[in-house]
């Protein structure tokens, strides 16, 4: 890392707060919109898997960590507001002591609660629409209650290792020009984090969304106790394991 992507990445946050606080409407439906993109891409990805899945479970499980990425593909060429995204870029200008942390913080709660309203909305008029329902009920069902059942520690380490998988992702995606750079480098990136079974606050708002509407309900406790330490582990691996690592290694553009 150069000490000019840095200065990118905090210039790129004073403009996410400034955002936030003068069109909190707009900012906060950006993410909304953005909540869309990540249940389109599910929609793309899991309605193949369980397609595939009952001759092919093998192949099922690459496709669907292949087709996911288009969910990153879409907020870095579409400007979305996700909120791991943020995580990374946010802690990065709070290290440069450009913004405060009551500054980040607002950027991530507005963001973060609109990805939960979008993935909400979509989920619902997926499922309503009966498009793919027998196929996307059996498939989703064991994996919504796989992701209840794990424990806190591993709840936290997921989210650790998905959102600096997932912030190197959108990282190339903010410092790379070439359009088809961006999409090899974000495309392996979201396949490493799905192939491998990490956890994603905002994919698994989506994955619950669809699985309470397909199957009649979730219990909402066990939802909320995933959210809170994955989105933990998320902030974790995005704002430190990479945010903070790439602050302490970045070097002039000279040097």
């Amino acid at each position: 890392m150069y000490s000019n992507d840095i200065y990118t990445l905090s210039k790129l946050a004073e403009k996410k707060y400034k955002h936030a606080s003068e069109k909190t409407a707009k900012y906060i439906g950006r993410a909304i919109v953005t909540g869309f993109y990540v249940i389109v891409a599910i929609i793309l990805s899991y309605t193949t898997g369980a397609i595939l899945y009952p001759n092919f479970p093998e192949f099922s499980k690459i496709l669907v960590a292949g087709t996911f990425s288009f969910a990153l593909a879409l907020i870095v060429f579409l400007s979305g507001e996700l909120f791991t995204g943020n995580n990374l870029i946010m802690c990065v200008a709070m290290y440069e002591k450009k913004i405060t942390f009551k500054m980040a913080l607002k950027v991530w709660i507005y963001s973060y609660i609109g990805n939960c309203i979008g993935s909400i909305i979509l989920s619902y008029l997926f499922i309503k629409s009966g498009a793919s329902f027998a196929v996307i009920q059996h498939y989703i069902e064991p994996i919504a209650h796989t992701k209840l059942e794990l424990p806190i520690y591993q709840l936290i380490l997921r989210g650790i290792l998905c959102n600096f998988v997932v912030c190197l992702g959108y990282l190339t995606g903010i410092k790379m020009q070439s359009e088809g750079g961006k999409l090899v480098m974000m495309f392996f990136c979201v396949f490493a984090f799905i192939i491998a079974g990490f956890e994603h606050s905002v994919a698994n708002m989506g994955v619950f969304s669809i699985a309470y509407f397909a199957l009649g309900g979730l219990p909402i406790l066990l939802i909320l106790r995933n959210l809170l330490w994955v989105t933990l582990g998320n902030i974790i691996g995005g704002g430190v394991l990479l945010g903070l690592t790439s602050v302490l290694i970045s070097v002039d553009d000279n040097n």
